[in-house]
């Protein structure tokens, strides 16, 4: 489980319910008609731009954000350094042979174990990354669509809500609560937004470029492998990738094995 995104969500809506008590009441801030005009044409609007099949990966992408824990790189130095050790002990043949549940780190292994040349092995490499690179935009570009779209109809709840106000100025008392009314679509657009889909993106975007950094230590872990590196210089390599306060030191490293 994500703790920071979890923080993050109940500590926002805490404080912004808690701002509207201490305001009033929070049932002026409920209006069925206008959220469904909001989170429905938002909605709509979505399914409108984007295929189905990727409205649905993007959402499943989000559970699993949230769900699963971020994966350190230094575990993957540590793999990379303990293929190194496999490699000099036994062979680059054992490679074939190492069980994972990265399918990346199994291709890695793989092409290693078959003699690949170090041109072709970066190519290959090369493309998996770009494409992963690929479908995680799109992922990420359906929220960042719906962050757009939200604020939008909320806009457009208040226009229909200021336009039935405007119908019935012949009675003065009703302009006060028809003004609240149409104002809530807004409010609920900005929060969608600001709360929900824009930092699911962000989420999702912060995600891939941790992928993206484990997947070239596992690239440059190859080359050095296919290289027949000194383990120390392998480890001295991979961890460059890595903030200095937040390398593991080599022993430690090795003593870690990742998936």
């Amino acid at each position: 489980m994500d703790i920071a995104s979890i923080i993050g969500v109940f500590s926002g809506v805490s404080l912004i319910i808690t701002a509207i008590l201490i305001g009033g009441s929070v049932h002026n801030f409920f209006n069925i008609p206008g959220f469904m005009v909001v989170f429905g044409g938002t909605i709509a609007a979505t399914f409108f731009t984007f295929q189905l099949s990727d409205v649905w990966a993007a959402f499943k992408a989000a559970y699993f954000v949230f769900r699963e824990k971020k994966r350190d790189p230094n575990d993957m130095v540590a793999t990379m350094i303990s293929l190194c050790y496999i490699t000099r002990r036994e062979g680059i043949f054992q490679l074939g042979k190492v069980k994972t549940r990265s399918p990346f780190l199994k291709k890695v292994c793989n092409l290693i174990a078959d003699g690949s040349e170090e041109d072709l092995f970066r190519k290959t490499m090369a493309i998996e990354v770009e494409a992963m690179k690929t479908r995680h935009f799109m992922v990420q570009d359906v929220f960042r669509k719906m962050g757009i779209y939200a604020p939008a109809f909320g806009m457009l709840g208040t226009l229909i809500g200021l336009i039935q106000m405007l119908s019935r100025l012949q009675n003065p008392e009703s302009i006060g609560p028809a003004m609240a009314v149409a104002l809530l679509t807004t409010f609920y657009g900005s929060l969608l937004s600001t709360l929900f889909f824009l930092p699911v993106a962000g989420k999702l975007r912060s995600r891939t470029m941790l992928e993206v950094i484990n997947m070239e230590i596992i690239v440059e872990g190859g080359i050095s492998i296919l290289e027949d590196n000194n383990p120390l210089l392998v480890y001295e390599k991979l961890s460059s990738y890595i903030a200095a306060g937040l390398r593991r030191p080599m022993k430690r490293a090795i003593g870690t094995t990742s998936g």
